[in-house]
């Protein structure tokens, strides 16, 4: 069976209503994570439990494991954005210079 924890996240509108989004606790998925916002709404849920002192110690060993799992996850996913944007910046974009605009 499959347990899952509510994770309240607000909505970005007007009204600023807050949603519930259910994400699997952490001992019972070993799943990759779909996407780093993802990854990263299921680790603050980890880090929130383990604070809370709730957990017993074996669940609190498979928090931690999947909280290093999950922020393995997160460094390597922030790592190749960097990696992106390093090369568009070598590539596409220039720096401005008004010396180089010609006067027509």
């Amino acid at each position: 069976m499959l347990l899952y924890w509510a994770v309240r996240s607000r909505v970005k509108d007007r009204t600023s209503a807050e949603s519930l989004r259910f994400v699997p606790l952490m001992s019972e998925t070993t799943e990759f994570p779909s996407s780093f916002e993802s990854a990263l709404a299921e680790l603050e849920v980890i880090v929130g439990r383990m604070e809370s002192g709730e957990l017993p110690l074996h669940e609190s060993l498979a928090a931690y494991k999947r909280g290093a799992e999950l922020l393995a996850y997160c460094q390597s996913a922030l790592k190749d954005a960097q990696q992106q944007v390093e090369v568009l910046e070598k590539g596409a974009l220039q720096p401005f210079s008004p010396d180089d605009v010609d006067d027509a």
